[in-house]
Order: structure tokens, then sequence, then C-alpha cells
């Protein structure tokens, strides 16, 4: 196995930040590596995976590796220099300020048969013949369908329509009841006086 490696130095960047993003990336393929660090919320992995391709970049180019059998060894992260810088604050004193920077190096190493490929295209599962309709039972359904007529209307079947009940009259209240009688007895009377009257027409005709 040959080890290849790639180093960044003065990044501003603090070691602190570095290493948790180095420390996610070990022993992993290069090409997961560099997935992962795209998809990484960190400022930092912007910084590690350039690294990472160049060190890719150099087993490829200048030792004649296979660059999917590459696997990321390890990730070393060492502080650099630190500018020092201030802000007033209150009262005349200076608020220190630290710059840090780091110097990141990545080694990987070829590991053949270590690292999983997929192939190119994935062998499809057998279909049963049955299912599959030939091209003259398709032409012929087809033609079927355009013969027959579109229809709005559903296929369920209809179900018979229920007979209406009769309607039930409602029973004469108490109210209506006293003023129907009171008709009658009116009528009644008008009645005996008619036949009143003609019994007096008749009784003085005789006379």
């Amino acid at each position: 196995m040959m080890e290849v490696q790639a180093k960044a130095k003065w990044v501003r960047t603090s070691p602190r930040k570095v290493r948790l993003v180095a420390r996610t990336l070990r022993d992993l393929p290069v090409s997961e590596a560099l997935v992962a660090c795209s998809f990484m919320p960190k400022a930092a992995a912007r910084d590690v995976a350039k690294v990472i391709r160049s060190a890719q970049a150099n087993a490829e180019n200048n030792f004649n590796l296979v660059k999917d059998d590459l696997v990321i060894k390890d990730i070393r992260v060492e502080p650099g220099p630190m500018l020092k810088r201030g802000q007033p604050r209150a009262m005349g004193r200076l608020f220190s300020i630290f710059k840090r920077t780091s110097h990141i190096t990545a080694i990987v190493e070829d590991r053949p048969g270590v690292v999983k490929r997929r192939s190119a295209a994935l062998p499809r599962a057998p279909q049963p013949a049955a299912s599959r309709p030939t091209p003259a039972a398709a032409a012929a359904a087809r033609a079927a369908a355009a013969l027959t007529p579109a229809t709005t209307e559903s296929d369920e079947p209809v179900a018979p329509a229920r007979p209406k009940r009769p309607k039930a009259q409602p029973a004469p209240s108490a109210s209506t009841a006293p003023a129907e009688g009171k008709k009658t007895e009116a009528k009644k009377t008008q009645a005996k006086k008619k036949d009143d009257g003609k019994k007096d027409t008749k009784e003085k005709k005789s006379k």
C-alpha cells in the first residue's frame, strides 16, 4: 500500500474547528468523504475537502494510482501562527482577539478491493410471459377501445326506486274543533228560523 499526502498551511480557521470535521472522515473512501464534506454545515469542511482533492490528484497523477481505490488514512491538524489583534473597550482597556491558523495534512492510501464499487447496470428480475401482452393483442385492444362509444354514465347497477309512502293527514287540533261546532249550531238555528217563518205563513193563510 502506498501513502500519498497533501498539505495546506496557514488556513485561517482555528484547529479546534477543523478537527471536528477531520474526525468524522477517517477511514472513509475519498469519494464518500468528499460527498460528506459537501453536505456538512461547517465552514471548515470546505478547507478539508480542498486538501483531500489535492491528495487524490497527487496519487492519481504522480503515482498512477486508481482514484476509486483511495481511502483516507489520516487527517492531521496542527496549529499555525496566531495573529494577535485588539479591540478597544471601556475605561481605556484593550480586549485581545486571537486569529488562529491551522496546518492541515491529508494522507490517502490505495486499498484495492476494499471499496465496494457498484455495477453499471443492475440485472432486472425476469417477468412472466403471461403478463406481457403481445403487440397484436395490444393493437386489437386499442382498436376495440376506439370503436366503443364513450359514455358518461357509470357502469354501477342502479337501485330500484322505493314506493312513496302516503303523507299522514294532521289530526284536528283542539282550537279548530270548537269553531266547527259553532258553525254547525249556527246553521241549525238558521234552518229552525226558516221553518218557523213558513209555519206562520201557512197558519195565516188557513185563517
